[in-house]
């Protein structure tokens, strides 16, 4: 499985060997086979729900990938394996001229992601972490993974993609985070 990422750690990040696992508040109780996932806002037609069986029928990927966390974590050769978030996309398409996401997942939480890093080849709905299904405490039954993001810009517990004509500030980008989060530039507050 070739690497997708660069061997070198990024700025300001340290090495540890297994990320701690991390989120705000309760870890909700989903049941993958009722486990939905809504694409709506702006979209090309209409909006669309998205089941567990539907996300199994397309093709799925094992990624190789390294995991960074805003507070300076990182953990390198996390194996992702999912389906890359450009083939759910397809299913119900952002009208033209939208470049902005907003990400939601159970309890609330959301992020803002734009839909260009949304679209690329690293991102996935990960249902598995190092080849076993992603537990609760992990995101699962799906999580979304951006790989050259900080972990805050991929929720755990995802349930819908809306695409908007804006960005939208999501949970941690109104307490003050970075809109983009890009980790080589170290994009982790919102004051840089």
């Amino acid at each position: 499985m070739p690497r997708q990422e660069s061997r070198t750690v990024p700025p300001g990040q340290r090495l540890v060997p297994d990320m701690p696992v991390q989120h705000y508040g309760r870890v909700p109780t989903l049941d993958r086979h009722t486990w939905t996932l809504t694409l709506a806002g702006e979209t090309e037609g209409e909006a669309r729900v998205v089941t567990w069986e539907d996300l199994q029928e397309l093709p799925q990927v094992t990624l190789l990938a390294d995991q960074h966390c805003v507070s300076k974590l990182t953990q390198q050769d996390v194996e992702w394996t999912g389906v890359l978030v450009r083939d759910v996309v397809e299913l119900a398409p952002p009208r033209s001229g939208i470049e902005h996401t907003l990400v939601s997942a159970e309890y609330g939480y959301s992020s803002s992601v734009g839909l260009a890093d949304l679209l690329s080849p690293r991102s996935l709905l990960a249902t598995h972490r190092q080849g076993e299904p992603l537990s609760a405490e992990r995101g699962g039954p799906v999580r979304l993974v951006l790989p050259h993001l900080y972990g805050f810009k991929g929720p755990k517990w995802v349930r819908e993609i809306a695409y908007v004509p804006a960005p939208v500030r999501g949970f941690w980008e109104q307490r003050g985070y970075h809109l983009v989060a890009d980790v080589w530039r170290q994009e982790r507050y919102a004051y840089q």
